[in-house]
């Protein structure tokens, strides 16, 4: 039977299937790292957003309204691009140069500065929206326990520490998961500065074998299996923060 023209002649070989498989194994650990990351510094950030100080609070609403309030692409572009031109020569060739660290029979090697750059952008673009649903949760914990937590001899950080911030994380998991699964979609804009992730190496597909619809459905399908995988272990995440029943 002849497959209908707009599906192209043809799919794709395991080795082509390979790169992206390669390209999709890269998102989950750079999606993986990012959340991470966004989510201490988020806390970081919903705490400081809470502080007495007016210096820290004008510091924090700062660094929101930046990240939040300009596109994610120019960030990118102005680490990799912007911060490559600041530093000196030396230091962008030992950043670009391989290097490996042995740890207990585990050898890790330095990521390029590609990635680093990636890392470090989408890290502080979604800690900005992290940041934002976590203080939202810090506001929904009563003040009045709060306040007994410190009648009963508590410091302000030992009462963030163990009564606010486990209430808050309950109450916003739900968000938190839809800014989880929206660092899987950005991060095929790392596709722009070389991050050679699940957009990069389709595209190389498409490009090595001309079959353009069924590298893209194939890049479509792995980014699918990736967002339900990750809902999957956020469901699963669920009773580690039960409501306390």
């Amino acid at each position: 039977m002849t497959p209908p023209a707009w599906l192209g002649y043809g799919w794709l070989e395991p080795h082509f299937i390979g790169w992206m498989l390669q390209g999709a194994a890269l998102t989950a650990w750079l999606a993986l790292l990012v959340c991470v990351l966004a989510t201490l510094l988020g806390v970081l950030l919903a705490a400081g957003h809470e502080q007495r100080w007016r210096s820290v609070r004008l510091a924090v609403r700062t660094f929101l309204s930046l990240h939040r309030n300009t596109p994610l692409m120019v960030q990118l572009l102005l680490w990799y691009f912007g911060v490559a031109g600041l530093l000196p020569e030396a230091a962008m060739l030992w950043l670009n140069a391989p290097h490996e660290v042995s740890l207990a029979g585990w050898t890790l090697a330095w990521p390029s500065f590609e990635f680093v750059a990636a890392l470090v952008a989408l890290s502080l673009y979604s800690a900005a929206f992290v940041a934002e649903e976590i203080r939202a949760g810090i506001r929904s914990v009563a003040p009045g326990q709060r306040a007994a937590a410190l009648a009963l001899g508590m410091t302000p950080r030992q009462v963030f520490r163990h009564i606010v911030l486990p209430q808050a994380l309950r109450v916003v998991r739900r968000p938190l998961l839809g800014q989880y699964l929206g660092v899987i979609k950005n991060t095929s804009l790392t596709m722009a500065i070389g991050v050679a992730e699940l957009s990069y190496s389709s595209r190389q597909v498409e490009s090595e074998t001309l079959l353009t619809f069924q590298a893209f459905a194939v890049a479509t399908l792995l980014y699918l299996l990736l967002v339900l995988g990750a809902q999957l272990a956020g469901g699963r995440a669920r009773p580690t923060l039960g409501e306390g029943r």
